[in-house]
């Protein structure tokens, strides 16, 4: 049961993430990178506090330097940096294939998770990232010789993949946090520990906010603006980082891996759908072969699960397991 609660929790988590990509579409160009950041985050800490300022401050005076460490780094790759990629990525490429790109997470996630984890590799995780690739190559139009993308489409895409990446490592890194709090530190509250990202890295992004100068920017947005604003915030990062974090204490990084391929699925349907952009064949193609990458992994890994729970109890395991 408990598994199960931490598969719908990733599934939420990632599917809110996924919107990421249309509601940034709504401001992306008419503010700033760190405005958008910056807007959304506060918002979010302004429906965070109330609910988590007493346990907030006991939580702040038990952290180990260790914790705070893996707490930063959470808020520099999985916020500022995910975004500062992604933002800078939509004003070059589509948001179609923005969504689709950020397919490669669960590969990325696989391949860290046994370089600095320890999980192992299976083949149908060999044939997932196999998938993802091939996936990602054919949004490119490698396998079409006359589809030919602008340097700039190229780099959109590249900064896309870079959002990925940043994704990939906070995955790892709240894994790990989470299997060391499981140890001899007391767990953080999910809620907590997203007030706690979520702050600094506002705190880390002001500076280069106000460099942009957004007051003159933010007085002459519309409400469509303001609702992608406040969309960004309280859903796409409070809620969203919330059902991360309590599904990421039941489930590993590879099983993770798999659900994140949520945001290419949604950043795909709603682009087609909200923004009425246009999506060809190779588009879906793609998207369709990371998605089957991901449940590849995904099924995978419940496999091993099940095989695991069905064994005797008493009988020791096989060597190699």
């Amino acid at each position: 049961m408990e598994r199960i609660k931490g598969y719908v929790y990733l599934l939420c988590a990632f599917g809110l993430a996924g919107t990421s990509v249309v509601a940034a579409s709504f401001v992306n160009g008419k503010l700033g990178t760190f405005t958008i950041t910056s807007m959304g985050l506060l918002f979010s800490l302004v429906c965070l506090l109330p609910f988590c300022m007493g346990q907030l401050l006991r939580t702040i005076r038990a952290l180990s330097a260790r914790q705070w460490l893996l707490l930063f780094c959470q808020a520099m790759l999985g916020v500022l940096l995910f975004r500062m990629f992604l933002l800078y990525g939509l004003t070059r490429t589509s948001s179609v294939e923005a969504g689709i790109l950020t397919g490669a997470t669960p590969a990325m996630t696989v391949l860290l998770a046994v370089l600095f984890l320890r999980e192992k590799m299976r083949a149908a995780h060999l044939l997932g990232v196999a998938g993802t690739v091939c996936g990602i190559l054919l949004i490119q139009g490698v396998f079409m010789p006359e589809s030919r993308f602008s340097n700039e489409h190229m780099v959109g895409n590249i900064l896309v993949l870079g959002a990925a990446g940043c994704e990939s490592l906070f995955n790892v890194l709240s894994r790990a946090a989470a299997v060391q709090s499981s140890g001899k530190h007391e767990a953080i509250h999910p809620v907590v520990q997203t007030t706690l990202v979520s702050a600094m890295a506002w705190l880390i992004g002001l500076v280069p906010c106000l460099a942009e100068q957004p007051l003159a920017a933010l007085s002459g947005m519309g409400w469509q603006g303001w609702l992608a604003l406040v969309w960004y915030g309280p859903v796409v990062t409070a809620l969203a980082f919330i059902c991360w974090y309590a599904g990421i204490r039941h489930c590993r990084a590879s099983t993770a891996a798999a659900f994140s391929g949520m945001m290419p699925f949604t950043s795909l349907t709603l682009s087609v759908w909200l923004l009425h952009e246009q999506a060809g064949w190779p588009q879906w193609a793609g998207g369709l072969l990371v998605i089957a990458a991901m449940v590849l992994i995904g099924m995978d890994w419940e496999s091993k699960l099940v095989r695991q729970t069905q064994r005797p109890a008493g009988l020791p395991k096989k060597s190699g397991t």
